[in-house]
């Protein structure tokens, strides 16, 4: 299942309720939701430790935007709009948690 998750950690708390409640599968960050897959972030410790779960993707042309390209932390990977729309194929399933 490819979960989708467009909220900052800082105002919501969607991707902890993603991560406890799912089981596992591909996870993409968009819009505001980038933030949490950037170096310096508090949650960047909460994806590192589900990253055994869960594989992690970033809206690259969303986390360029907000002009923290240089800032994805590892094990997290970029994709572009081709990229989702692949994604999007490639899972059975999408769940956009709001």
């Amino acid at each position: 299942m490819l979960h989708i998750i467009n909220k900052s950690t800082l105002g919501s708390s969607t991707l902890d309720t993603c991560l406890n409640t799912a089981t596992g599968g591909d996870i993409l960050l968009i819009e505001d939701a980038v933030y949490a897959a950037t170096k310096g972030n508090a949650s960047a410790a909460v994806l590192q430790a589900a990253m055994g779960r869960f594989k992690f993707h970033v809206l690259m042309p969303d986390l360029e935007a907000r002009g923290l390209g240089d800032r994805l932390i590892e094990g997290v990977s970029p994709v572009d709009y081709g990229g989702f729309v692949d994604l999007t194929v490639n899972n059975k399933s999408c769940q956009s948690w709001l």
